[in-house]
């Protein structure tokens, strides 16, 4: 958890999939978004499918697209 106050965008990313897997979508785009604005492509990747599979958010082609462009760029 010290990873995660630090906002390491891993441990924050790593702690989005945790909270994915007990489906609290809520926290999981949290994390992932934390993750995602510090640069880790996983968690671009992690918020594109969530806003295709609306978990915990409104289904969002343009978002997921662009999470998605974002993981790939890198």
């Amino acid at each position: 958890m010290k990873r995660v106050e630090a906002n390491d965008p891993v441990a924050l990313c790593e702690e989005g999939v945790k909270q994915y897997v007990k489906a609290d979508y809520s926290s999981a785009f949290e994390y992932f978004t934390r993750a995602a604005g510090l640069g880790d492509m996983e968690a671009q990747y992690q918020l594109s499918r969530m806003y295709d599979l609306e978990k915990g958010v409104e289904k969002d082609s343009e978002k997921e697209l662009h999470h998605l462009e974002e993981a790939a760029i890198g």
